[in-house]
């Protein structure tokens, strides 16, 4: 990962989470206070005008998303803010402060990522938490990084979907929702909704400079555009 693609990343996420924020505020009617939508649109919003007049320290993977997190945590209400907050000034912190990061480092910072959300919520997997997204989308990241980060954020963003989708038939034990008992079955948790719209657009990144660097090759070398043909 390079800055250009930590950028793509926040972009990506801005993208997806202001598409499905209605959709994040109405999960989160049904069993939390209706703001997890509009607060993390914000935060994703404000993070991606910020990133794109370059108001961060400087152009590192890590100071975008550390600084992105400072963003969250002084700027968006709600459990939003703080948690994302942490998770991404952890993430940016652990990593080292170079131009690109290899994805054993990534996998690393993203386990920092967990580890701060889990300190600050006391949550842990089958809470019906963002944790019972991102848990299983560090360790399919990290599962998958010998691969490379295309295949490892692919892996990441359908853990956390499948996390995410496994927190309807659970009870809620952490946050607000934890105060409806058994009403809170049924229902889809908006914190792991949002974690796997994240994940998948960190996916989203990866596959879209792929292909672009496929269409480069072949521009470069146009032979092999006639070979792929013929195959």
């Amino acid at each position: 990962m390079n800055v250009t693609l930590a950028r793509e990343w926040m972009s990506n996420a801005n993208k997806l989470i202001s598409r499905q924020r209605d959709h994040l505020t109405e999960l989160d009617a049904a069993i939390g206070d209706a703001d997890h939508g509009v607060n993390l649109s914000r935060g994703f919003a404000r993070a991606h005008t910020v990133i794109r007049q370059g108001l961060h320290l400087s152009g590192t993977p890590a100071s975008i998303l550390s600084s992105t997190g400072r963003l969250f945590m002084s700027e968006i209400g709600g459990a939003a803010g703080p948690l994302y907050g942490s998770a991404l000034f952890a993430t940016g912190s652990a990593l080292p402060d170079t131009d690109t990061v290899n994805p054993d480092e990534f996998a690393a910072a993203l386990q920092a990522g967990l580890d701060r959300i889990q300190v600050l919520g006391a949550a842990t997997p089958g809470d019906k938490t963002m944790v019972d997204a991102y848990a299983p989308a560090v360790a399919a990241f990290r599962h998958a990084a010998a691969a490379g980060f295309g295949p490892a954020s692919q892996a990441a963003a359908s853990a956390a979907e499948a996390g995410m989708r496994a927190t309807v038939p659970l009870q809620a034990a952490k946050g607000r929702a934890s105060y409806l008992g058994l009403r809170s079955i049924g229902h889809q948790d908006p914190g792991a909704t949002s974690t796997a719209l994240v994940f998948r657009a960190l996916a989203d990144t990866f596959r879209a400079a792929e292909q672009s660097w496929s269409v480069r090759l072949l521009q470069a070398v146009p032979h092999l555009a006639g070979a792929q043909e013929v195959s």
